[in-house]
């Protein structure tokens, strides 16, 4: 006698684990990345006059570094902002979270795309797509971007020429550590720094971009955490700053302590 299982017989549609609430996550996405998409045009566009971006030893990180070309009628953040932009753009961690939330495309894992039965794939041989090529030249911009900022972070804590410990300081320094988590855990770091070798013992400085790789790899699995956590802090330290220049927490600056 042969006993069948009845799904051998009837093995119609299958819920997919966990894809219940798949809505939930590209949703989000969406939300988050367009409000920071917004707040940061605001800010660097249309909120750069009387330079509440900067006061006391702080500096709002979308305007760093400071470039005062006079010559220049726009905001001089414009003149550096195109770089982090590009960066987290380009990045593909980034990619996948916009492609879902924007485009459904996917929407998410094991779910069928809307609408695009009958299109024919490019890849990312289009533009603008095509521009995420370039993620490893925003990569370099981007590190020369994170040494400014860390200058930044350090003279958050000088002011009235002696140390100075406040919110903004900390603020700041906590920022500074996301981003470099964020770009030391980028998948083009990681390739660049060792990751495109088959042997290391035949590379020079093999030993040096083997322990850099390794360390990369410590990292890596993180680079979606960084990325969202960095998107965050930047955001707060610019408001932080632009509340203290206005005057929210009233004349809040010591001389080794305050706001």
């Amino acid at each position: 006698m042969t006993v069948e299982a009845r799904s051998v017989r009837r093995s119609g549609a299958q819920a997919v684990p966990g894809r219940a609430n798949w809505w939930v996550t590209p949703v989000t996405y969406l939300i988050v990345l367009s409000l920071f998409v917004l707040y940061s045009l605001w800010s660097v566009v249309f909120a750069s006059g009387g330079r509440h971006w900067l006061v006391g030893p702080y500096l709002s990180p979308f305007y760093s570094p400071l470039i005062p070309w006079t010559a220049w009628p726009l905001s001089s953040a414009i003149l550096v902002a195109w770089i982090p932009l590009g960066f987290r753009a380009s990045c593909y961690y980034y990619r996948k979270a916009y492609y879902r939330a924007f485009f459904f495309d996917p929407p998410a894992c094991a779910i069928r795309e809307v609408g695009h039965a009958n299109r024919r794939y490019a890849g990312e041989r289009r533009f603008p797509f095509i521009l995420n090529n370039l993620h490893r030249l925003f990569l370099y911009l981007a590190l020369v971007i994170l040494v400014v900022l860390w200058i930044d972070a350090i003279n958050a804590f000088r002011y009235t020429n002696g140390f100075y410990l406040g919110v903004g300081s900390m603020l700041m320094l906590a920022n500074v550590v996301l981003l470099t988590g964020y770009t030391f855990s980028c998948h083009a770091l990681r390739h660049f720094v060792g990751g495109s070798l088959d042997c290391f013992s035949c590379a020079r400085m093999g030993q040096t971009r083997h322990r850099l790789w390794k360390w990369a790899n410590i990292v890596n699995p993180y680079h979606g955490n960084f990325a969202w956590l960095s998107l965050f802090s930047v955001g707060i330290v610019d408001i932080y700053i632009r509340l203290v220049s206005a005057g929210a927490f009233g004349s809040c600056f010591h001389s080794h302590l305050g706001c």
